[in-house]
Formats: structure tokens, C-alpha cells, sequence
């Protein structure tokens, strides 16, 4: 029984649930294990965790670059001001979470930019999504 298929069930047990003083503390267990579950689903910090599993994104053009860094730095706001994409750029960390791809054409050579998402001290242990982005 894989997590999506836990929380499934919790999410079933907490709707058929009477909620009244007797469920209180049935029904926060079950809260508690909805919540450790949804954490893991996010968080790739399980063992079970494929090495090389990353986002997937198509080739195209002549070359590719990464943006990489840590969060907030203006990997978005660059991307943003060199290629008509546009990537969401805020004053908060973790704006971008996924890889934002776009073009740019220099001398007749197509190169495809990468907005990655920032990656934090202890990236290689998992922490903010560390090991999906580095993979």
C-alpha cells in the first residue's frame, strides 16, 4: 500500500467519522497521520527514493543551461529579462518549483535556459527538494 493509497483511506476514516467529544482524539490521530503522510509525498526524503529521479524536461536548441542557486538570488528575474517567459519571481524563497524552461536565440544558436528551483544547504540530504533538483 503505496502513501497515496494511506491517505485515501485516512482521508475515507476522518468522512465517515461522527465528529463529537468521544471521536476528538480518533479523529487527531488520524489528522496526525493525514499530515506525516502528505509531508512525505512532498518531501522526497524517504530512502526508497530513485536516485536520478529529477525533472523531466524535452531537449531542444543547441545547448542547455541551468540556472542553479540559492533561492532568491534572480535566477527568475534573469530568465524573465533575457526571454519573453515568464517565470513567478517574489520577495519569498521557494517562488519557483518546478523547472522553468525557455528559449534564447544568440548569433543563430538556439539555447534553452533552465529556471531551477533554489537549492538549500543539506540539498544532497533531501532538505527542499534537494535531491529531486540535483538529479
Amino acid at each position: 500500500m503505496g502513501i497515496l493509497e494511506k491517505i485515501n483511506e485516512i482521508e475515507k476514516e476522518i468522512a465517515r467519522t461522527q465528529k463529537n467529544k468521544a471521536t476528538e482524539y480518533h479523529l487527531g490521530l488520524l489528522k496526525a497521520k493525514l499530515a506525516k503522510y502528505r509531508s512525505q509525498l512532498l518531501e522526497s526524503t524517504t530512502k526508497t527514493a530513485v536516485k536520478g529521479e529529477g525533472f523531466d524536461v524535452m531537449k531542444s536548441g543547441d545547448a542547455r543551461v541551468a540556472l542553479v542557486g540559492f533561492p532568491s538570488v534572480g535566477k527568475s528575474t534573469l530568465l524573465n529579462k533575457v526571454t519573453k517567459t515568464h517565470s513567478e519571481s517574489a520577495s519569498y524563497e521557494f517562488t519557483t518549483l518546478t523547472v522553468i524552461p525557455a528559449g534564447l536565440e544568440i548569433n543563430g544558436a538556439n539555447i534553452q535556459l533552465l529556471d531551477m528551483p533554489g537549492i538549500i544547504e543539506g540539498a544532497s540530504q533531501g532538505k527542499g527538494r534537494g535531491r529531486q533538483v540535483i538529479a
